[in-house]
């Protein structure tokens, strides 16, 4: 009797089992024989309708078929008098040439970390991207530091100023910030490069460089817009292609500290 009773539930869970159809770790229901056509590609990464959510924080993307799609295109397939309508929609969204972006020689050691003054003006000018962190005017966390991610640029490639530009919108919560209190700290890791991978250094081991740059957030004039410019334009190319609706313009931090932390036993900093 006991045997019969296991049977009839292997026998149901089985049953149960083939109306559904498992894709990496989800599983949700399908109908009976459309359940082949309903499935989705072994090697498709598309999540199924049912799991995306379009309504808090995360918002739909293009999946990555798309750009794997576009890049395994052969150059040599693609007509000259190909419709630019019939371009995926990926291509089109900042497209530009990687050749007009002009940036800075690549060198495989920084200088010695003896020598703070190059290593910190090394680490500002090679870097491409930094943290800006302000004091909040977020209603929510009004008075609290508050940090974001730059594009940054403190000259062309071969002119390295040590002043950091940045090409900025107001729409920007850390932009308006400044307006509240002009001060902000800019962080820089050496960990964005290789060297320290190559290495195996931690991103906070000691002997990764991180360089913080303190000062005041002020509008670019009209007798440096030019400079700033061709600092920006020069490393972020896209940039120019970005929407001019979004008000966008310059700024730069002028220094008031320089903190360096580029090997164990302390950091040097100066005013």
């Amino acid at each position: 009797m006991l045997l019969l009773h296991l049977v009839s539930v292997l026998t149901t869970l089985l049953c149960v089992g083939e109306s559904y159809t498992t894709r990496s770790a989800v599983s949700w229901a399908v109908a009976g024989d459309a359940a082949e056509e309903e499935e989705l590609d072994t090697h498709s990464d598309e999540a199924p309708a049912v799991l995306v959510d379009n309504i808090g924080i995360w918002k739909p993307a293009y999946p990555s078929s798309v750009y794997r799609d576009a890049s395994e295109k052969k150059p040599e397939l693609i007509s000259k008098s190909e419709d630019a309508s019939s371009a995926s929609p990926a291509s089109r969204v900042f497209s530009y040439r990687m050749e007009e972006a002009k940036v800075a020689p690549s060198v495989a050691v920084p200088p010695p970390h003896e020598e703070t003054a190059r290593l910190a003006r090394y680490t500002a000018h090679y870097s491409d991207w930094g943290h800006v962190a302000t004091i909040s005017t977020q209603e929510q966390i009004k008075g609290l530091p508050f940090g974001n991610i730059f594009s940054v640029s403190d000259g062309p490639a071969d002119n390295s100023t040590g002043v950091p530009y940045f090409y900025v919108t107001p729409m920007d919560n850390t932009v308006t910030d400044p307006r509240s209190f002009p001060f902000a700290s800019l962080t820089f890791s050496e960990a964005e490069g290789d060297f320290c991978r190559k290495q195996v250094y931690d991103p906070e081991d000691p002997r990764c460089a991180r360089l913080t740059l303190t000062g005041k957030m002020v509008e670019v004039g009209p007798e440096e817009l030019d400079f700033a410019k061709e600092a920006m334009f020069s490393r972020h190319p896209v940039m120019k292609k970005w929407p001019p609706g979004h008000n966008w313009f310059f700024m730069k931090l002028v220094l008031q500290q320089v903190w360096l932390q580029d090997w164990a036993g302390g950091v040097c900093h100066t005013a």
